[in-house]
């Protein structure tokens, strides 16, 4: 146990404080810019920020991996606090918590498995163009001392590494934003800087209990919106977690992160913050910067709130030419450049998945729309391909008074109708044996399919047999199929 206890927080010390430090820095101005996306005060997106890292940190089942506010949970929440306030907010993000714990008894981040990798590389490059394009309006109608300082901050980013010694041992974005902050303090040069974001709080969080009437009215006010932000933040957070298992070769229990998920947000509500979810971007800062273990995540939680509230005047100073660069690290990183070369090499269905996945997700930007239509299509491409692997061959017996039809492949809602076509009905024939021993058949499609061959070979005064249906097959067409039973079979051959 002390082992264990040891090696999820303090085996990478060092590393794990200078990332967690780094992600609070690139923290702050985007826990701000969420609460105004969501009409709230500044800090309700810190104090949700630092109550989800903090307590996510205990809670995850994924070491390393950053969870906060978030922009796609705060479009969410728009129309919620515009129409009833900000209390109602905490009182949806109190629900979104109770029903991500219960995602979590119920293990419904199996559902992952449906989740191809195309997906996933779409969510990934999806993600990335979005943290870039989020970065651009600090790029537009600015002077040129922002590009400047920019520029400056993407060269420490990718050159400090490349130092002897000590480009291994200090984050380079956390020198970025350092060496940008002091010459922006030094040239006194006028660019936008995280005060210029909005007020940053002067007191610590307090327990605090939504003002809301409890009773069914509430209930039906807050319902729809915190289900809609289970689905997107459970849903960000288990694709943040299979991304981040890939950085680090390592597994995530994902039914452990959406209770703790749960409890994240709950704790969050009670602190006068609003819900979020795992964040890729700042996962990836951490991870880049050096962050593995779950001390990674309670320093920047931490640290955020000391940096907000005991050193608001030095954060206030950081340029955002700054942390835009960290941000454009991010993008540039997060992308899977790969994919593009893999456009040649995969098959076209494979690649409309992934291409679909980036448009949809970068033109809504709604990841749950996006991730549901590639999981659609690749659903759907699935069925194609296993439906078109169906054989149904057919050979006549000595006597040429029967016939025996071999079915090899999979019998199901999009190979049901091949299945049926395969079949010569107008053949007089004594008997037909219907070989079913390299067949498996799946739904009740398939199930109601064969009712029809039967019945309409039946009719026409042929004998049907059938042999060599697996266990499994077996099971559902004895429950299911009507073939035997005289009512059911004109209620199912009616009016043909």
């Amino acid at each position: 146990m002390y082992e264990k206890m040891k090696l999820s927080w303090f085996s990478n010390l060092k590393g794990d404080t200078l990332a967690g430090i780094v992600v609070a820095l690139a923290l702050i101005p985007e826990a701000i810019a969420f609460s105004i996306i969501a009409g709230v005060d500044p800090k309700v997106g810190l104090y949700a920020s630092f109550a989800i890292c903090v307590i996510i940190a205990f809670t995850g089942g994924r070491s390393g991996m950053i969870s906060a506010a978030t922009g796609a949970m705060a479009l969410l929440m728009i129309t919620l606090v515009k129409e009833h306030g900000l209390e109602y907010l905490l009182a949806a993000t109190l629900l979104t918590g109770v029903l991500q714990i219960i995602a979590g008894y119920l293990k419904l981040a199996d559902l992952m498995r449906f989740v191809s990798r195309s997906v996933v590389t779409g969510f990934v490059n999806a993600l990335a163009i979005l943290i870039f394009m989020a970065q651009l309006p600090e790029l537009t109608g600015v002077t040129w001392h922002v590009y400047a300082m920019t520029l400056a901050g993407l060269a420490i980013i990718y050159g400090f590494p490349l130092l002897p010694v000590i480009g291994k041992a200090i984050p380079s974005p956390l020198v970025c934003i350092v060496v940008l902050t002091a010459v922006y303090l030094l040239t006194g040069m006028d660019i936008r800087s995280v005060g210029d974001m909005g007020e940053l709080p002067d007191s610590l969080p307090i327990f605090l209990w939504p003002e809301v009437p409890l009773n069914l009215e509430t209930l039906m006010i807050i319902l729809p919106y915190s289900l809609m932000l289970t689905v997107v933040g459970l849903l960000e957070s288990m694709m943040t977690a299979t991304i981040i298992d890939d950085l680090t070769d390592t597994r995530s229990d994902k039914n452990r992160e959406c209770k703790g998920q749960g409890i994240a947000n709950i704790g969050s509500g009670l602190l006068g913050g609003m819900a979020g979810c795992a964040m890729i971007g700042q996962s990836v800062i951490n991870i880049k910067s050096g962050g593995r273990r779950r001390m990674s995540t309670l320093i920047a939680g931490v640290a955020l709130l000391l940096m907000v509230v005991f050193l608001a005047d030095w954060v206030s100073q950081i340029p955002m030419a700054a942390l835009v660069a960290v941000m454009i690290m991010v993008a540039i990183g997060t992308f899977s450049w790969s994919s593009i070369k893999d456009l040649k090499k995969h098959p076209m269905s494979t690649n409309m998945v992934m291409v679909a996945t980036v448009v949809v997700t970068v033109s809504t930007h709604n990841l749950a729309i996006g991730v549901f239509v590639g999981v659609l299509l690749a659903a759907m491409n699935f069925a194609n391909k296993v439906g078109n692997i169906l054989y149904v061959g057919s050979e006549e017996t000595d006597d040429g008074n029967a016939r025996i039809y071999k079915v090899v492949g999979q019998v199901f809602f999009a190979s049901s109708e091949r299945f049926g076509e395969a079949f010569d009905f107008k053949e007089t024939l004594e008997k037909v044996t219907i070989d079913l021993s390299r067949a498996h058949f799946w739904d009740i499609t398939a199930v109601q399919t064969l009712d029809r061959i039967v019945i309409k070979f039946r009719r026409e005064g042929t004998e049907v047999e059938m042999i060599g249906l697996n266990e499994a097959s077996a099971t559902i067409v004895d429950r299911f199929a009507v073939h035997d039973d005289p009512e059911a079979v004109e209620k199912l051959m009616g009016g043909h």
